[in-house]
């Protein structure tokens, strides 16, 4: 019988918690978010701990609601990773790339958007590439209800229990249930 050799104890790194939002409004939304997240979770590095169930919601523009636009579905994930900020913000940009995303319009319509919503409860504006929490995150229900889906006991660093700020955000958000309202 061979014993295991004698050294320096191994450490796992746990890595840290962290909250990734999704949204589509474009093609095949409810696939586009399932290949998003299985990309996700083939990335070394991050263990996805929980995923929300898929909403339906309007479609935000820096005018506010735009009833015209394809609505969004949105999914929430909450993650451990081992990524640092800007490492995780390279692996989903890069996912977003991957599956068609075009930076074109601010708020425009999308195949898909990955923002990293929390980050081990880190506030940050250090880097004007990741503002940590997302500076609107508080205020957007189609995060915050997913978030609470996925986490029942989530916390926004500096706005308090996600329970609690889903109480104040009237933006409308549907729970999904199927691809009769799919926009191809």
């Amino acid at each position: 019988m061979n014993a295991a050799p004698i050294g320096k104890p191994v450490r796992m790194r746990v890595g840290v918690p962290a909250v990734l939002a999704f949204g589509s409004n474009l093609g095949d939304r409810a696939v586009t978010i399932q290949q998003a997240l299985d990309a996700v979770r083939g990335e070394p590095g991050i263990d996805v701990q929980s995923v929300s169930r898929l909403y339906e919601t309007p479609a935000l523009k820096l005018d506010g609601i735009d009833d015209d636009a394809p609505a969004y579905l949105n999914a929430v994930a909450v993650v451990r990773t081992l990524l640092e900020p800007l490492d995780l913000l390279g692996v989903v940009n890069a996912i977003e790339d991957g599956l068609g995303r075009v930076r074109e319009e601010r708020w425009g319509d999308r195949t898909i958007d990955i923002d990293v919503v929390d980050y081990d409860r880190i506030v940050s504006d250090d880097d004007p590439r990741i503002v940590l929490p997302h500076p609107r995150a508080h205020e957007r229900a189609f995060v915050l209800v997913p978030w609470l889906d996925a986490d029942p006991q989530a916390y926004l660093v500096g706005y308090g229990p996600v329970a609690d700020l889903v109480k104040t955000v009237d933006d409308p958000v549907t729970l999904w249930t199927g691809p009769g309202t799919d926009a191809s």
